[in-house]
């Protein structure tokens, strides 16, 4: 009998003991899977906003050029220089740009203007939650520190197109970013995304 009472006792000990130590977490797998749905059909791109192509470049403006040509040395598109005549004053030089066969297979089109579009590299994934607070489990409403970084074609590991349009380069390599999250019925809302 007395063997049987010391046995009830680990039982009931033992259960005590695994009561206490289960804790609520906070889940940082629910918050890696809200901020990869935000980013779902946000697509990462070269340019801020479309561009109209066929496009045309003033050759003394490298600036303007540098891009256009970091993605014609990468077979993206075609170049072709020409003279432009100017009223009265005679010609200057220029350089008109298009899509090649292989710039046509990434081009992204704007369904909202005939002729613009983009390069698009994908769309960003969050590889890793860094850091979150508060650390209170049942918080409705945490700021997400996170490692993102973009699975881009071979076209965009390029030297010359990193150089040309730097934010690519960071995305593909990966950055940080931190972001608002909000729980709410349907679960966590991504509220403000900021780098």
């Amino acid at each position: 009998m007395r063997t049987r009472n010391i046995a009830v006792c680990a039982v009931i000990v033992a259960i005590a003991f695994l009561a206490g130590c289960r804790h609520n977490a906070v889940d940082k797998e629910a918050f890696k899977s809200a901020l990869n749905g935000y980013y779902h059909g946000r697509q990462v791109c070269l340019w801020d906003g479309a561009i109209k192509l066929p496009a045309q470049a003033d050759t003394n403006d490298d600036a303007e050029t540098k891009r256009f040509d970091a993605l014609t040395d990468a077979g993206l598109m075609t170049r072709m220089p020409t003279e432009k005549k100017r009223f009265l004053v005679g010609s200057k030089s220029v350089t008109n740009y298009d899509l090649s066969a292989d710039g046509r297979k990434y081009w992204t089109t704007d369904s909202a203007q005939p002729g613009y579009g983009n390069f698009c590299l994908g769309t960003r994934k969050v590889d890793s939650i860094l850091a979150y607070s508060p650390t209170d489990p049942d918080a409705a409403q945490y700021t997400v520190n996170y490692h993102y970084s973009v699975e881009a074609p071979d076209w965009a590991n390029k030297p010359e197109i990193k150089t040309a349009f730097p934010q690519a380069g960071r995305d593909i390599a990966g950055d940080n970013a931190t972001a608002t999250l909000v729980k709410t019925d349907s679960g966590w809302n991504v509220q403000n995304v900021t780098k």
